[in-house]
């Protein structure tokens, strides 16, 4: 039996599905954060919330008595620790609450693992912990002892947290550094979930640092790989990073998104944004070394995906 924090949103409720399609047992705790609409969460859990090897805690992991309940109810041979408050502008006005969820939510589920004999940890880390790295791709190796926003410094606090329990208490730990996500069910405030619903409705985007800034956008399906995979093989400690290997700009993403809705962007240029990064860019050698994995979303594949997704959802959304 597995245990995944953060089941209701964009990765861990893909994750849930497919751990219950391998015929895995999954408990999913979530706390339906206001972050946003806990409706569309609730639409993410639809397809497998009555599944009989699926439970849901509708709880938060800052809550210790809460957390407690659920693990002297069930033993669990993972934890695959995917809640967190995500997001870099809203961290720099919400630091506290940053904290709180992100640093303090991992202790106490790390501290389950120790107090119920659990040896396999799974956290969710960041490409943001680089910062603005000048070197790239970014290697596991890089000195990430520079984070520009606080949501960036809660995932590098996290990290080591878990280093320490590996060390004092032999639990295997993977922290699995995500590089830019997207694909159906994808947060509707990131970048390509947004730009994709502003087009369609022809009003206007913003584009950051004039359109210049490159991401590593990563598929859900080859994300998933990488976890399934981690989840088979963890061993030791390891910090891993999981992306597609592949940079475009935020204008030629856009150039993207026009082709595949059929429709023109009315684009305007803007600075950067405190605590955004020029380029996020992914070394995987190490990802294919230990977890076999390989990547094969083309972002061209799987803007395609994500824009057939998203006109199903929005019709959805309009008959309710």
């Amino acid at each position: 039996m597995i245990l995944v924090t953060g089941a209701a949103g964009f990765i861990g409720s893909h994750l849930c599905e497919k751990l219950l399609q391998d015929k895995t047992p999954v408990i999913g705790i979530d706390n339906f954060d206001p972050f946003y609409a806990p409706n569309i969460k609730r639409r993410n859990i639809q397809g497998f919330q009555d599944h009989p090897n699926f439970e849901l805690y509708e709880i938060s992991i800052t809550n210790i008595p809460d957390l407690e309940k659920v693990f002297a109810k069930h033993k669990f041979s993972h934890i695959v620790h995917l809640a967190a408050k995500a997001g870099v502008r809203p961290s720099i006005a919400q630091p506290y609450a940053y904290k709180r969820t992100n640093i303090d939510g991992t202790l106490n589920l790390l501290e389950m693992a120790r107090q119920h004999d659990i040896k396999r940890f799974i956290l969710a880390s960041s490409s943001s912990v680089y910062g603005n790295n000048k070197r790239v791709p970014y290697h596991e190796n890089d000195n990430v002892d520079f984070p520009i926003s606080p949501y960036a410094a809660t995932k590098k606090a996290c990290e080591l947290i878990a280093f320490t329990y590996h060390h004092l208490f032999d639990i295997h730990v993977h922290a699995l550094r995500f590089f830019t996500v997207y694909g159906p069910r994808q947060r509707p405030e990131m970048a390509i979930h947004k730009f994709t619903r502003l087009i369609d409705a022809g009003e206007p985007i913003e584009l950051y640092g004039f359109g210049n800034p490159k991401r590593d956008f990563t598929y859900i399906d080859d994300i998933l790989q990488g976890i399934i995979s981690s989840i088979k093989k963890i061993n030791g400690y390891e910090v891993i990073n999981l992306g597609e290997s592949a940079t475009i700009s935020t204008a030629e993403l856009v150039e993207i998104i026009e082709q595949k809705l059929n429709k023109k962007a009315i684009s305007k240029m803007v600075e950067m944004q405190p605590g955004d990064v020029d380029i996020t860019y992914a070394d995987i050698s190490k990802a294919k070394t230990l977890l076999n994995y390989a990547p094969n979303t083309s972002i061209e594949e799987g803007i395609a995906k994500f824009v057939e997704w998203y006109n199903v959802e929005k019709m959805i959304v309009e008959k309710d």
